[in-house]
């Protein structure tokens, strides 16, 4: 951060000195832990990270009986073991001993700019105690939830409305920095909620599809709704809104596993022609008929916390198929599980979404672009650039330096629609028959065998 901000101010000084604010988005669930001298004790926990804690969670017998009457207990079971802070104090006791703060890395970051541990609402994505209806930590010390995610709650930051003041650019940090001391850091939010924003999405008409590493589809809501069970919605950077979400935990990854795993003669063959291979990927997707001629790929190579047992899958194969073929899947694959996180979002609304906008890596394509119109039976659009999140913290900062009256009078002047795609509805249709009769119904079928596969798995990984 310190090198990028110094080389800004040396290759740019004409727009640097003009600089009036800060905001930070990052990405969200990643963990920095600090002693009460404010330095880290071991390196971020990413996260990716999928190492776990390993025991069962310090729940009541009344808790635990409750989440197996609702069939959340896998669930619940899943979320405790995935939180970082159980995880650290099982595996790494020595270094949760010294913890004096459990930060967030928008946390973190704040920290070293303004000197206070505090953070913004909109940042709290993560295995935390948080109340996401009321937008603050849990006021109930006895709430299961903090027995769930481990975390005590003087080691948690203090949290503040997004659009609102953090701090100030303390002279050590100015030092490394190269920012103006006593500049204001402005709450903005976590990347996702960022490119929601900067998409335009201040409604639940319209919804943001963000075609990252994990792939997502948030839209905006004044009433707080869960899309899933345990599945909040997060805090939106606009006041007392909402952005309800589902999302597929690997999403765009899926691509540099099949260029890793399956697609190195396209790599190699980019390579030469001197383009990405997303670019030549995408190309050739034209030449494969909307459902990839039969074959159906469930995106869950790592499972949710709605369907603890699900693994991926890809069914429907015969001699016809191709590695683009397989390319093609993963892409409608991904789109399906979207769709259906789409479904459960209008449904908890009683909305429907009339036009999609679309960010992150995969938005880049054309190809994508229009057939994600195509699956979704609306339009999508994208803005005026790539680099979202960047924007939608953009947006959060003039409105906190009173540039705008509201997020919205922002959005009007800030976001600027360059390019829509608009559905071929006989395509659509093709796509829905195939998600109504063949996707809904693959976690129904496959499910009790993916319990037997994983029970298998786990009994051959302790004998090892």
């Amino acid at each position: 951060l310190c090198r990028a901000t110094q080389s800004l101010g040396t290759n740019h000084p004409e727009h640097f000195r003009k600089i009036e604010a800060i905001t930070l988005t990052t990405q969200r669930a990643t963990v920095v832990v600090v002693d009460k001298e404010g330095k880290t004790l071991r390196d971020a926990i990413i996260w990716l990270d999928e190492r776990e804690a390993k025991g069962r969670p310090n729940l009541t017998f009344l808790e635990n009986f409750a989440f197996s009457i609702i069939g959340m207990k896998q669930t619940a079971h899943m979320a405790w073991r995935r939180s970082k802070a159980n995880y650290l104090r099982e595996s790494e006791p020595r270094v949760w001993e010294k913890v004096d703060k459990y930060l967030l890395l928008s946390g973190y970051l704040t920290y070293k700019l303004v000197g206070e541990f505090v953070d913004s609402k909109a940042s709290q994505v993560g295995y935390i105690p948080f109340d996401y209806k009321r937008k603050e930590w849990i006021s109930n010390p006895r709430h299961f939830k903090w027995r769930l995610f481990g975390i005590e709650r003087e080691k948690l930051p203090r949290l503040v409305e997004p659009t609102e003041v953090l701090g100030y650019i303390t002279k050590k940090a100015s030092e490394e920095t190269g920012f103006r001391e006593g500049l204001p850091v402005i709450a903005a939010g976590a990347d996702k909620q960022c490119e929601t924003l900067a998409m335009g999405c201040f409604s639940p008409e319209t919804a943001n599809i963000s075609l990252g590493t994990t792939a997502t589809i948030q839209t905006t809501t004044y009433k707080y709704i869960e899309p899933l069970p345990f599945m909040p919605s997060y805090p939106s950077i606009i006041p007392g809104k909402y952005n309800p979400e589902v999302g597929v935990f690997r999403g765009y990854w899926l691509i540099s596993w099949f260029k890793k795993e399956i697609a190195q003669h396209e790599v190699k063959e980019a390579e030469r022609l001197g383009v990405s291979p997303e670019t030549l990927l995408n190309q050739r997707l034209r030449s494969v008929p909307a459902r990839s001629e039969g074959l159906m790929l469930q995106p869950t190579w790592t499972a949710g916390l709605d369907k603890p047992f699900s693994r991926g899958s890809i069914i429907g194969f015969s001699d016809k198929h191709t590695r683009i073929h397989i390319y093609r899947a993963i892409i409608e694959g991904i789109n399906y599980a979207l769709m259906e996180g789409l479904q459960n979002i209008e449904r908890k609304t009683k909305v429907k979404v009339k036009r999609i906008g679309l960010s992150g890596g995969g938005s880049n394509s054309e190809e994508i672009s229009q057939i994600t119109a195509d699956m979704f039976g609306v339009p999508t659009y994208k803005v005026q650039t790539n680099e979202t999140s960047a924007l939608g913290a953009a947006i959060a900062g003039f409105v906190g330096l009173k540039a705008y009256n509201s997020v919205e009078e922002a959005i009007k002047y800030m976001v600027h629609i360059t390019k829509e795609f608009y559905p071929n509805y006989q395509i659509h249709q093709i796509y829905k028959e195939y998600y109504d009769e063949v996707y809904c119904k693959t976690w129904e079928a496959l499910e009790p065998l993916y319990k037997k596969l994983g029970n298998i798995v786990k009994k051959a990984n302790r004998k090892n």
